[in-house]
Parts: C-alpha cells; sequence; structure tokens
C-alpha cells in the first residue's frame, strides 16, 4: 500500500512593507490618555478659582486660565470624538488597554468639569454638559463592564483605575452642587461611596498580596481622588462629620503616596504620570472647603501640586503631536 505523498503548505505571505510609509489619517490615533491631565489642568483652575474667593483675590487671571483650560479640554474632545466616529469599534479596542480605559473615564469627568467651569457664565449650558458627561460615562462604564467580563481571568483584577470608570460620575455633583441641584448632589454621593468602598478594600487586598509593576505604581495616586471628592461634595451639602472624615482618610492616602513615592516613582516619567494631577488639587480644593486650619494646609498643598501638575501635563502634552503618547500607550487607531 503506498501513502500518498505529504502535502507542504506555502508560508503565510506578508505584504511587502510600504515606501515611503502610510502615514496614519489626522487625529486617527489620537491617545485617550491626554484627557488625565486636561482633569488636572480643569481641576487645578476650579480649585484657584476658590482660593481665589477665600484669600479675597480678583479672579481674573484664574478665570483666564479656565478659560485656556476649556478651549483645550473643547479641542481634545473634539478630536477624540471625531476619531470615534471614523471607526466607532476604535472605542472598544482603546477600552481594552488600561492607559485608554483611564482616558476614557477621564474624558467624560473631564466633561463634567467643564460644565462647572461654565456654571458662573451659562447656567444652562453648563447643565447641559453635565448631563450629557454623565449619560457617557455611564455608558462607558457599561462597555467596560462587558469588557471585564469577556476578558481571561488574570485581567480581571481592581485596578485604580475602576475608580475612574465606576466613581467618577461622582465629579457631576461638583456642577450640580453650584447649580443648586442638591437632590443629584446626594444621590451620586451615596451612590459612589459604596463602590469606592468596594474598590479601596480589593485595591488594599490585592496589594498586600502582590506587589503591582513598577511601570503601573502611579495608578495608585487615584486612590486618593474619591476620598477628596466626597469630601468636597459633603461639605457643600452641609454634611461636615462626612466631609472631615473623608479629608482624614485621603490624608493618610495621601501621606501613603508620600511616603513611599521613591517606590512609586520608579519606573521613570510615564504617561500615567498624569494619575497624580487630578487626585492632589481636588484633595487641595477639598481642605480649602473645610475651612480653619485645614484651609491653610489646603492652600499650601495647593501652590505645591500647581507646580507638579502644570509640569506633568507640558510632559505628557509634549509627547502628543510626535506620535511618541499614541505608541507608549498602545492607543488604537481609527
Amino acid at each position: 500500500m503506498t501513502q500518498s505523498p505529504t502535502v507542504q503548505r506555502r508560508p503565510k505571505a506578508y505584504p511587502p512593507p510600504e515606501f515611503p510609509p502610510r502615514k496614519p489619517k489626522l487625529f486617527a490615533k489620537t491617545p485617550p490618555v491626554v484627557f488625565s491631565v486636561v482633569l488636572g489642568l480643569l481641576g487645578l483652575g476650579l480649585a484657584l478659582r476658590r482660593a481665589a474667593e477665600v484669600l479675597g483675590l480678583p479672579g481674573g487671571l484664574v478665570e483666564a486660565a479656565l478659560g485656556a483650560a476649556l478651549v483645550f479640554w473643547a479641542f481634545a474632545t473634539v478630536v477624540l470624538l471625531s476619531k470615534i466616529a471614523r471607526r466607532p469599534a476604535v472605542l472598544l479596542e482603546d477600552l481594552r488597554v488600561l492607559p485608554g480605559r483611564a482616558g476614557m473615564a477621564a474624558c467624560s469627568m473631564s466633561a463634567m468639569l467643564a460644565a462647572a467651569v461654565l456654571v458662573p457664565y451659562a447656567p444652562g449650558l453648563a447643565y447641559a454638559v453635565m448631563v450629557l458627561a454623565l449619560l457617557a460615562h455611564g455608558v462607558l462604564a457599561a462597555l467596560v463592564i462587558w469588557q471585564i467580563a469577556r476578558s481571561p481571568k488574570e485581567q480581571r483584577a481592581v485596578t485604580p483605575v475602576w475608580h475612574l470608570s465606576f466613581v467618577g460620575g461622582i465629579v457631576a455633583a461638583i456642577p450640580a452642587l453650584a447649580l443648586g441641584r442638591l437632590d443629584l448632589a446626594q444621590v451620586l454621593l451615596w451612590g459612589a461611596l459604596p463602590i469606592a468602598a468596594l474598590i479601596w478594600g480589593a485595591s488594599l487586598a490585592q496589594l498586600i498580596g502582590r506587589i503591582p509593576p513598577a511601570p503601573l505604581r502611579p495608578l495608585l495616586a487615584i486612590h486618593l481622588a474619591p476620598a477628596a471628592l466626597f469630601s468636597m461634595v459633603a461639605t457643600g451639602l452641609g454634611q461636615g462629620i462626612l466631609a472631615q472624615s473623608f479629608a482624614a482618610f485621603g490624608g493618610v492616602i495621601l501621606l501613603a503616596l508620600l511616603a513611599g513615592l521613591r517606590w512609586v516613582t520608579v519606573a521613570g516619567f510615564s504617561a500615567l504620570w498624569g494619575s497624580f494631577t487630578f487626585p492632589l488639587v481636588a484633595y487641595a480644593a477639598a481642605l480649602i472647603g473645610l475651612g480653619g486650619q485645614a484651609q491653610q494646609v489646603g492652600l499650601g498643598l495647593l501652590a505645591a501640586s500647581a507646580v507638579v501638575v502644570l509640569w506633568v501635563a507640558w510632559k505628557v502634552i509634549a509627547l502628543w503631536p510626535t506620535g511618541k503618547l499614541a505608541a507608549k500607550t498602545n492607543a488604537a487607531e481609527a
């Protein structure tokens, strides 16, 4: 009985490299992670607005800076939306990676802060932006849950970015308070509290059992943001004890970060350093809102935080036009 000859398959043919190399379409690789510093810049401006009120200083310069931050937010938002409109599936691709997931959550959160900037000038527009931002944040959170459910078990670990995706809606309480919508602020506060508590608990358990990789350690700073925001919103709602409790809890987190700063930043500068910006200015604003001695500490922290936020924002934004920010954060291309 004769055996049939072995059939050898051809190796898979790969397309030859393009020359000159293909250039992506304008803004087709917009990196969502840029919104981490957009969020920090808007938060810094709002904190400075509050500090100017407390110190009785003219707010013209601060409002001008807020206007510039608002223009940059609008530009970045339009650019990102144009990328998604060109190929909607790119949204899901960006949500698969940690920097993209953090950036997308920061995008809708920054829209909530943009609403707070607009309140003194256009309350109606501010309310509309706040509602749209909340709806967008809810859709993004649902997509993240869907992505996590479909991911392998080892990729379902709780990360500090979960705060941005599932607790970030509390940022909308800032414009809600300014607009007199205390009912909405109450709902956002009490809805976010148990979720943040679960994430804090799970993250602490993981941190005890497993040391996070050095490049991801800057994300630990995100744990400070919910404590700061809860304190800020509780102050606005007249719940002093709750505000002071979360301010004290935030102080513990901040001291732990400062004590381990060398360990947190050992991998060197990266786009994830944008995670330092908003939590720092949010906590400073929370302390300023408490008044008394805490207010003085908050003003000092705000002055120090402003230097950090502006330096990190400059470093991150400078990587955007060169394409390095998209490459280093695995941004999807439309």
